[in-house]
């Protein structure tokens, strides 16, 4: 602060509170703002393994958890769609559910990101130990003047500003924004257990690949919460290659002010264990599986749990122009780029699975598939989630329904197929079970362990009951009843998703009796979360019916999602 003159802290006072709609983002371009230096590419040296191997008798399986970013239900030819009408197939992501097991009602734990990811490393709702909300901080230097300028406030103040024709507008919650920041870092608590610290407990060696979104402050790093080693990225995204590469195609979304916020601000670039910044030799999707099957090489020889969470396909959209070239029966050119995006995810899937039986790893090897959250409304695309209505950032099953693929071929039969909710947070326990490793038991845990029920030694359903709130709106599934709480406009709609599995008429007013049951049930479930770590700030209207960027329709359904 003692470089900074009373002028500039003056006028970035009135910038805090009167807020800054621009359409190139100077949110971030602050004087005196410098982004973080990023190095020239260099090599990863993932630590090996035990020479001779441990013997295979004595071993337990290999885990691998590949996890994508925003993936449409309709974006896998799996489900019956696939990109584009069916033109572009996914038949290495296809094949874990064809070897293995799928879930039919797979469900994220949250419908976006940071919360979803949360639940899926921790075993539980997010909402128990305060992590309901994406955190929306912008990353500001050490020497930046925290106490008197909030940057989430102002983040999430000109995101409130963006200009938009329709009547219901994002909502800035300006009492929030006026209350001093909070000293304490956003992201999972240290006190939390994840899979990797459980596995690792085991002997596992513990590696994590791509987006981290949990936490980037002290004792949040994944090399602070279990994982041996990192190589990723902290923060929610990364650019796939420089904006003016010659080997990239870009689409914009200019209808989307989180996209502007990233194609200004997104650096391309990857940190291991917390050491400087590099740039990625190549397409950062290509780069991710290139380094994920050096680490399988590796530690082929011990067993091993490999966090795999690609950042694709989430924006900003960028394909690599290989991928794109590929593509040329597709003539809209963001679905284009789309398409190419889900090609290279699927190509790192295959090439993984490839590794995996090259180093006669491939059938000890339990690999799970899943994406944090449903597609999302702002890239523009309509199709994305079909035949589920509603977007990521609603609990609509577009926004939840994932791919739940799990793959061991020493154990799971090809073919089967699960019926009944799982969640996200079932991972905790079944990798806990295959790993040999024994759950805390001083907390309350939300998942179970999901072998039991593939191995048919269990019957019923995993789960009767699931939850999801994010701020004000909350739902529930109870059996094949499914209760969505909305907030602005305070409304309840009822489903039954056996006879309406796509949630298209509203049968609330013919089951009172259901609804007050459902409220119960939800009333309970906020009794056992606490109050959220840190507030949310806006409150953004999210069209069920369409995506971002089209024109709206009278009397549509729409619901306003906290964060």
């Amino acid at each position: 602060m003692k470089h900074w003159g009373k002028i500039t802290l003056a006028l970035l006072a009135v910038l805090a509170i009167a807020g800054v709609a621009s359409k190139d983002y100077v949110l971030l371009h602050l004087p005196g703002w410098t982004a973080p230096h990023v190095y020239p590419t260099r090599a990863v040296t993932w630590q090996r393994g035990p020479a001779p191997a441990i013997p295979a008798g004595t071993r337990p399986p290999n885990i691998v958890l590949i996890v994508a970013d925003d993936l449409g239900y309709n974006d896998i030819s799996f489900n019956g769609g696939g990109v584009a009408g069916g033109l572009v197939k996914t038949p290495n992501i296809d094949a874990l559910g064809q070897d293995g097991v799928t879930f039919a009602d797979g469900y994220a734990g949250n419908a976006t990101c940071a919360p979803s990811r949360a639940a899926l490393m921790t075993g539980r709702y997010p909402t128990r130990f305060g992590y309901e909300f994406t955190p929306a901080d912008t990353h500001p230097p050490a020497w930046f003047p925290s106490s008197l300028i909030r940057t989430d406030a102002m983040f999430s103040r000109t995101i409130a500003n963006f200009p938009t024709t329709w009547e219901h507008k994002t909502i800035f919650d300006e009492d929030a924004a006026r209350q001093p920041a909070s000293t304490a870092p956003k992201g999972v608590p240290s006190s939390e257990v994840t899979i990797a610290e459980l596995l690792r407990g085991k002997g596992y060696h513990t590696m994590h690949l791509g987006k981290w979104h949990l936490g980037e402050a002290k004792g949040m790093r994944p090399e602070e919460q279990g994982f041996d080693e990192s190589l990723g990225f902290l923060i929610g995204g990364q650019m796939y290659l420089p904006e003016a590469s010659p080997d990239v195609e870009n689409s914009k979304q200019p209808f989307d002010p989180i996209d502007k916020f990233l194609w200004a601000n997104l650096p391309f670039s990857v940190q291991y264990n917390g050491g400087q910044r590099f740039h990625p030799d190549r397409y950062m999707t290509d780069y991710l599986t290139v380094q994920a099957k050096a680490a399988i090489t590796a530690n082929r020889n011990r067993p091993f749990f490999l966090y795999l969470a690609y950042n694709a396909p989430h924006t900003p959209l960028q394909a690599s122009k290989a991928d794109y070239d590929a593509l040329p029966q597709i003539t809209d050119h963001r679905l284009r780029v789309y398409a190419a995006m889900i090609r290279a995810l699927d190509r790192g899937v295959g090439q993984v699975m490839a590794t995996l039986k090259q180093q006669g790893l491939d059938q000890n090897t339990l690999v799970i598939f899943t994406s944090d959250n449903g597609g999302a409304n702002y890239i523009g695309l309509p199709d994305i989630n079909r035949p589920y209505r509603g977007w990521k950032a609603t609990f609509f099953e577009g926004g939840v329904k994932v791919p739940f693929f799990m793959r061991w071929p020493a154990r799971i039969k090809p073919g089967t197929r699960i019926a009944g909710p799982v969640s996200h947070f079932d991972i905790f326990a079944t990798a806990g079970d295959a790993g040999h490793a024994s759950l805390p038991r001083d907390r309350a845990l939300d998942g179970v362990d999901l072998l039991p029920f593939i191995d048919g030694k269990q019957s019923g359903t995993p789960h009767q009951t699931l939850f999801w709130r994010s701020g004000r709106y909350r739902t529930v599934r109870d059996g094949d009843w499914k209760l969505q709480a909305l907030d602005l406009p305070h409304v309840e709609l009822l489903y039954d998703m056996k006879a309406d599995p796509t949630e298209r008429k509203d049968v609330a007013a013919q089951h009172p009796d259901v609804v007050a049951h459902l409220d119960q049930l939800l009333a309970a479930h906020d009794r056992a979360s606490v109050k959220p770590a840190w507030p949310s700030l806006i409150r953004s209207p999210i069209a069920i019916d369409r995506p971002l960027g089209t024109k709206p329709k009278p009397g549509e359904t729409y619901i306003y999602w906290s964060n």
